[in-house]
């Protein structure tokens, strides 16, 4: 997978994101920067001492976290990749968000936040606001990942009918296709679908014709996956299908779930037209409710809030 120039890893000591972050950048070619983010770290930090000079305590603790990433890195000096070290002072998702407008990195890489998994801690974290704000894509790893994404999940929706649905979809499949190449896993697609309507149709109309309109839903659905599906048939992956009725919101979350997904890679696609808020309903409880590691791409129009 080449598709990376500029990744951005954030500090926190777990060595399986750093020694996948370095993967895929000694995949890629691509430059890896290791941020630590100091939060809450005051402007103006001295302790005056009577008789010695003023110590900068701000200095001494950015220091230290200078000193922690260089040791953090050390064991992968010298593989053929560079890793370059900074130290972010701030709010932890503005200051990387302004890392990644200020030097174009085009990926972030960080652990997710609760030890247990995504669950319950991802909302309104770091992580969570880096997937809603952040221009480019946002990998969310698990602590206790594996090493080998042996399962990679990717959710479309191939029945979009705006150009910008459409090359998200594409995004979405490119990027899992080749994360489940690069470690020989099994790639899933899923799609949820709806027939619109149907609590109405079914109180005016008898079953045999609301069954007739389902099944003829889901063979446009079916349709419109096996056309998107086609650009990739001469890949030879191992995939499997999840054409599943029912809305996304939890279609997605139970297939990550029953097929022991490793790796959701999945858009965040808001029709509200606010630039900077793209991460809908749908997104939110998906993000909620899954056990896995995470892969957020946006569309290419996004346009970051933060300044």
């Amino acid at each position: 997978m080449q598709r990376f120039k500029n990744v951005l890893l954030v500090f926190d000591r777990d060595r399986e994101t750093l020694r996948r972050a370095v993967t895929l950048a000694k995949s890629n070619r691509a430059r890896l920067t290791v941020v630590g983010v100091l939060e809450g770290l005051p402007a103006n930090a001295g302790t005056p001492v009577t008789g010695t000079p003023r110590l900068d305590v701000r200095e001494l603790v950015v220091n230290e976290q200078r000193e922690q990433l260089a040791k953090f890195i050390s064991r992968f000096r010298g593989q053929r990749i560079r890793i370059d070290t900074d130290v972010l002072v701030g709010n932890p998702s503005l200051e990387v968000i302004r890392e990644v407008v200020r030097n174009k990195r085009d990926l972030v890489i960080m652990t997710a936040e609760g030890r247990t998994g995504l669950r319950q801690r991802l909302f309104g974290s770091t992580s969570m606001h880096l997937m809603r704000k952040c221009p480019c894509p946002v990998w969310v790893m698990k602590p206790t990942q594996r090493k080998r994404l042996a399962k990679v999940l990717a959710a479309v929706d191939p029945y979009s009918s705006t150009e910008e649905g459409r090359l998200l979809n594409i995004k979405i499949l490119d990027l899992a296709t080749s994360l489940a190449q690069t470690d020989r896993g099994e790639l899933h697609i899923v799609h949820a679908w709806t027939l619109f309507g149907e609590d109405l149709l079914r109180r005016r109309s008898s079953k045999r014709e609301l069954d007739e309109w389902v099944r003829a839903e889901r063979r446009k659905h079916e349709e419109s996956l096996d056309e998107l599906l086609q650009r990739y048939s001469s890949l030879g992956l191992n995939h499997q299908r999840h054409l599943v009725k029912g809305p996304a919101r939890m279609v997605i979350p139970d297939v990550a779930e029953r097929v022991g997904a490793d790796l959701l890679v999945m858009g965040t696609l808001c029709r509200t037209g606010i630039a900077g808020f793209f991460i809908g309903n749908t997104a939110e409880h998906v993000l909620q409710h899954v056990e896995c590691s995470v892969f957020t791409v946006k569309p290419d129009r996004f346009i970051t809030p933060v300044k």
